[in-house]
């Protein structure tokens, strides 16, 4: 087999600026190694389980905004990477999947670890490719070199996500024995200009007539990387239109001053008229999702008069059943240039409303855990306070990431916020964060729980323990979460069938794989235990709490809120 074109992916990855490249190892795809482990442009890591690998790879590219390349062999493998492929698609994450195959004459003929490859994410890709797997004639050579090009550029054009390549490789595939392979220099490769959304004069000028005609004005942050230069625009923006700014904790605009970081807590009331006056006539939104249940229920309840989305390119979801218009611009574009020569609006009855709510909620938080009992709340709270500024923090699901989004960060931390909520898995929090501190010297706190973290230990089985990487698990010893939501609590099945009782510790996960382990029962020692878990190296903090206390300190938590 003429494996030169193989050799090339390489190269051209690498004339993409494509560095990181997770591989897992495999004999089918023997030469898609070679090439990568070979190429001194590249940084090649193994991940033995493909799931982990996947993930690791998609926090690689989470930080980065560049494609993590990854390479598996043929059969099983492949769908192993299904899960971190729909989380990129639906984040908005860019990926590049080469998965190794069997020739396609001899898929559904009893050949071992051969399965229906083409097309095996479905409708969770943006773009899949079938490399040739003849490729003597110089046309063949043409379309592989070529489809290479147009897969990464796919991959990162907007929306950016996974892209896949099948590569079917027949034998012989590994190299005669001392074998010097090259990469083709001359190589031809198709760079797209990245695309510049912009919205023209006679637009602005529309849109500003229009705002006007508004008087409560909502921006809405969905889930969107750290951007000063962003954070720099709404604000002038808001002070501009006199208008609400609302993020979630994964929006990460709370260093924005007056942001109601603390819509949870006012929104999940009942009062009428409470809720009746913080109904916006406009919602400007951005972003991806949104974690605030409350949130939602209400802008569904109390539909504004209009709502904009803001999106340079692709589909657009209609998530509070009151889309009125689509403006094709990037966020900052569109703040900056609606701000421009406005005259700054004093501030409105609207805004102070909102900003009142947001004031009491904070109150509230900050009186509400004394005198009771130590709980996983609690303990999210004292962590959230005690993250070490300039870090990065990644949030498992499921509680993981609505303690925090209720707690919020304080605005002078300047910590980065990253979780899987493009499906909102638990699947492979652990990997993802692992990906993430592979690639910087910052400290990276992942807060997970232990059904998550169990799930997702092969994220540690490799031999690139990250020096900077703390996790804190929260061990109820099974799903806590469904005795803090109404309904499977109710339920005579929760505790054998919702909660999937379990009574594992992480102590020897962290003796397997080298980490300092530390381990916390109540308040003294989780107060106690803080600063040397973080100093300390690569560790896990666990953290034992009662479920039935947690469901009891937070269901008091809903019932006494000042909105109710």
């Amino acid at each position: 087999m003429n494996l030169q074109p193989i050799f090339n992916i390489a190269e051209i990855c690498a004339r993409h600026q494509i560095k990181q490249v997770v591989l897992s190892p495999g004999s089918r795809c023997a030469p898609l190694i070679i090439a990568f482990a070979r190429h001194p442009e590249i940084e090649v890591r193994t991940i033995p389980d493909e799931r982990a690998a996947a993930f690791i790879g998609l926090g690689m590219a989470q930080y980065t905004g560049k494609a993590t390349v990854l390479v598996c062999t043929s059969g099983t493998a492949t769908l192993n990477y299904a899960p971190a492929v729909a989380e990129a698609f639906y984040q908005q994450v860019p990926l590049l999947l080469l998965t190794a195959d069997r020739p396609s004459e001899w898929v559904n003929q009893q050949d071992g670890q051969t399965i229906r490859q083409q097309h095996i994410y479905g409708q969770h890709i943006k773009a899949s490719f079938d490399f040739p797997a003849d490729l003597d004639h110089p046309d063949a050579q043409w379309y592989a070199s070529r489809l290479v090009s147009e897969a990464l550029n796919e991959a990162h054009a907007y929306p950016p996500g996974p892209v896949h390549i099948n590569v079917p490789l027949r034998e012989p595939f590994y190299p005669a024995k001392n074998t010097n392979i090259s990469y083709d220099k001359n190589i031809k490769i198709i760079e797209e200009v990245e695309a510049e959304y912009s919205i023209s004069e006679k637009q602005v000028i529309n849109l500003k007539s229009e705002l006007n005609t508004f008087s409560r004005i909502l921006i809405l942050v969905g889930q969107h990387p750290f951007n000063q230069t962003l954070i720099e625009a709404i604000q002038a923006f808001r002070e501009a239109h006199s208008c609400v700014v609302v993020g979630d904790v994964i929006s990460n605009i709370y260093t924005l001053p007056q942001v109601i970081s603390f819509q949870d807590i006012i929104l999940g009331g009942n009062q009428e008229a409470a809720l009746l006056a913080l109904k916006p006539d406009l919602v400007i939104s951005f972003g991806n999702s949104i974690i605030s249940k409350s949130l939602k229920l209400f802008l569904r309840k109390y539909k504004p008069q209009a709502h904009w989305q803001v999106q340079p390119a692709g589909p657009v979801s209609d998530t509070f059943q009151s889309l009125t218009r689509i403006i094709r611009s990037q966020p900052d574009t569109f703040f900056k240039a609606l701000s421009t020569d406005a005259k700054e609006k004093t501030v409105t009855t609207y805004m102070q409303q909102w900003q009142k709510a947001n004031a009491t909620a904070r109150f509230f938080l900050e009186d509400y855990f004394k005198d009771k009992e130590f709980s996983e709340f609690q303990a999210y709270a004292i962590i959230l306070q005690a993250l070490p500024n300039n870090s990065l923090l990644h949030l498992a699901n499921s509680m993981a990431v609505r303690y925090a989004n209720i707690l919020g960060l304080e605005p002078h931390k300047n910590i980065s916020v990253f979780a899987n909520r493009g499906t909102s898995g638990i699947d492979g929090s652990t990997s993802t964060a692992v990906g993430t501190a592979l690639l910087i010297d910052k400290l990276v706190t992942l807060l997970t729980g232990d059904m998550a973290f169990f799930y997702d230990r092969n994220a540690l089985w490799h031999n690139y323990l990250p020096q900077n990487l703390r996790i804190i698990i929260f061990n109820n010893h099974g799903g806590g979460i469904f005795r803090l939501i109404d309904g499977p609590r109710n339920q005579p099945e929760l505790d054998e069938y919702f909660e999937t009782q379990q009574v594992l510790k992480a102590e020897n996960t962290a003796r397997d794989f080298k980490m300092h382990y530390f381990s916390c029962y109540n308040l003294a020692d989780l107060q106690a235990t803080l600063p040397s878990f973080w100093q300390s190296g690569p560790g896990i903090l666990e953290i034992f709490t009662s479920s039935q206390v947690n469901a009891k300190i937070f269901s008091y938590y809903k019932n006494n809120s000042p909105f109710k």
